[in-house]
């Protein structure tokens, strides 16, 4: 069967058109790929889990002033693993707690210095 030549423009600017819109959804439309929508996911639940156990390490933290104190003493690579000592982080799981303890060591140095 012989393809008449007006056809054959027409399925080039398919093709064309077809490649140009994924260049461009993928570049500039904010298309994404399962994979990289795996990997938001789990760093935006990792987050919510970071932010919503800080607080709560916080609370714990302010009535020890004494231990707050000895903390602010040490140097800043050392804060995470003095609040996971003291036991501030000890209700939050084992695979989030250097993360919470990182954080909450950091708001409680930041509230020292405003306070």
């Amino acid at each position: 069967m012989k393809i008449p030549e007006w056809v054959k423009p027409g399925i080039w600017g398919t093709i064309c058109g077809g490649i140009a819109a994924v260049v461009i959804g993928f570049s500039w439309g904010g298309w994404i790929t399962p994979g990289a929508a795996g990997q938001m996911e789990k760093a935006s639940a990792k987050a919510a889990v970071i932010q919503a156990f800080t607080p709560l390490c916080v609370a714990q933290a302010e009535p020890q002033l004494e231990k707050l104190a000895a903390m602010k003493e040490l140097s800043s690579w050392k804060h995470d693993t003095f609040v996971t000592e003291a036991g501030w982080v000890d209700d939050v799981s084992e695979q989030y707690r250097n993360d919470v303890a990182g954080v909450c060591a950091l708001t409680l140095i930041e509230g020292m210095k405003v306070g």
